[in-house]
């Protein structure tokens, strides 16, 4: 890591410089290793060290932006003088009202010092463990394991001097027999969180649940879906509904309904970087800071994710969403999505349903077959068990769905009190908090393979 005084006297140098009428510097390093396993053996343990410098500079309304992975004071230039050449060849954009100002942030525990030294020996003596006991069981165990620690840095000509080091730890196990699979997952800002004993044992608890599966017919069936099958919903409506682009498009579910019920009242969706029980973050690539916003309230729709930009074309403020300036005109884009959670255990779900399914997963999911209803289309995985009579039945193999997500999350039976992190792309900079619900109708629409 290059650190805070050197980061910024650095980019504010290199800022100092320009001739444009605004100018903007985002840095991004990282420092990650990952441990990739299978059979029960790691069979790869890859680092990589990267950083990024991006250059945003306005002359009047026209923009332009270029970017480095050098960090000399000349590549630097460099790429500030390339930002300028291109603003010069835009178009004035009217929605451009310059770069936000200086600003005050949270503090939050986004840097764990075990984490960022976290070693691929240490990774491999905390998977040594779920190995074993994959072996007692006849299973073995696939997945990864991964460790890192970066810093985030944006200075602008406004003001903005903000700095902000970080650290992440994820893990994922699928175990498998000859004919079923099941799912584990963690994550945190501190490795020490990330309890590898426990995601394998529920990987494999799940995977014998489902030995030797049956084939059931498609249809309507009342479902529990766990933390990770919900995220990987959320994760989808997120990129489809939840940002100022889409919504400003008329693409969004969310697009003319502000104020409207769109769900069952048992649903909430939030945003908020500010939760440390997460993975929190107090800005955003603008510099802007973080702070909740409210998406879906009691099934009510609220709002969405803006950046500076998206916000102006409404007259409205930054909600501190903004993405890298290379990616400016996908509007702004949350991070760090909470589900609200409710009042029951798992157990207790599941004893509520006479006839249905326990869905592990989701994988291979489509959102854009029709965005406005936000319907989505994909298959389970590893782990799809037959509820009978409140009890686990065994395994059944996997089926495809097709759903509207308004429709389905308009009847929202319960929600467990225990909400669980589930990693995304973004997960650097955030999660998905999600609990465990279960729903009284959830459409499935064709077979799997397997």
């Amino acid at each position: 890591m290059i650190g805070r005084e050197r980061l910024l006297e650095t980019l504010n140098k290199v800022v100092a410089s320009s001739k444009a009428d605004h100018t903007e510097a985002v840095f991004i390093g990282s420092e990650s290793g990952l441990t990739r396993f299978a059979n029960n053996y790691i069979h790869q343990n890859v680092a990589e060290t990267n950083s990024k410098t991006f250059f945003r500079v306005a002359l009047g309304g026209k923009i332009g932006v270029a970017a480095t992975n050098a960090f000399s004071v000349t590549d630097l230039r460099r790429a500030l003088k390339n930002a300028m050449q291109i603003a010069r060849n835009q178009q004035e954009n009217p929605y451009y009202l310059g770069p936000p100002t200086a600003a005050d942030y949270p503090d939050l525990p986004t840097f764990d010092e075990q984490t960022a030294k976290f070693s691929p020996r240490q990774r491999a003596g905390k998977l040594k463990t779920i190995f074993k006991r994959a072996a007692t069981k006849q299973m073995n165990l696939a997945g990864s394991f991964s460790t890192g620690s970066g810093e985030l840095a944006v200075v602008n000509t406004a003001g903005v001097n903000a700095y902000q080091p970080f650290t992440s730890a994820a893990a994922a196990a699928i175990a498998m027999t000859d004919t079923s699979s099941g799912f584990g997952q963690g994550m945190s800002r501190k490795v020490g969180e990330v309890d590898i004993r426990s995601i394998g044992a529920k990987a494999i608890k799940r995977a014998h649940q489902c030995r030797n599966p049956k084939d059931i017919d498609p249809g309507e069936y009342e479902v529990v879906l766990e933390p990770v099958a919900v995220a990987t919903l959320l994760e989808w409506l997120n990129y489809i509904g939840f940002g100022s682009k889409s919504f400003q498009e008329e693409t969004s579910f969310l697009s003319g309904r502000i104020g409207e019920k769109i769900t069952g009242e048992q649903l909430t969706i939030y945003d908020d970087a500010t939760d440390p029980t997460a993975a929190p973050f107090p800005f955003d690539f603008e510099g802007t800071p973080k702070r909740k916003v409210e998406l879906i309230t009691d099934g009510v729709a609220k709002g969405v994710t803006y950046d500076t930009m998206s916000a102006a074309r409404e007259n409205k403020k930054s909600t501190g969403n903004a993405l890298t300036p290379n990616d400016a005109g996908e509007g702004g884009l949350a991070f760090n999505l909470f589900v609200a959670g409710g009042d029951q255990t798992l157990d207790e779900l599941i004893g509520g349903v006479e006839n249905g399914l326990l869905v592990t997963r989701f994988h291979y999911i489509n959102g854009f077959i029709d965005t406005p209803n936000g319907v989505l289309t994909g298959m389970t995985r590893d782990g799809l068990v037959r509820i009978k009579n409140g009890k686990l039945r065994g395994g059944v193999k996997n089926l495809r769905f097709t759903d509207s997500m308004l429709r389905v999350f308009s009847d929202i039976r319960g929600l467990t009190a225990e909400r669980e992190l589930v990693s995304t792309w973004w997960d650097a900079l955030g999660c998905i908090t999600a609990p465990a619900m279960r729903v009284g109708s959830f459409r499935f629409t064709g077979k799997t393979d397997y």
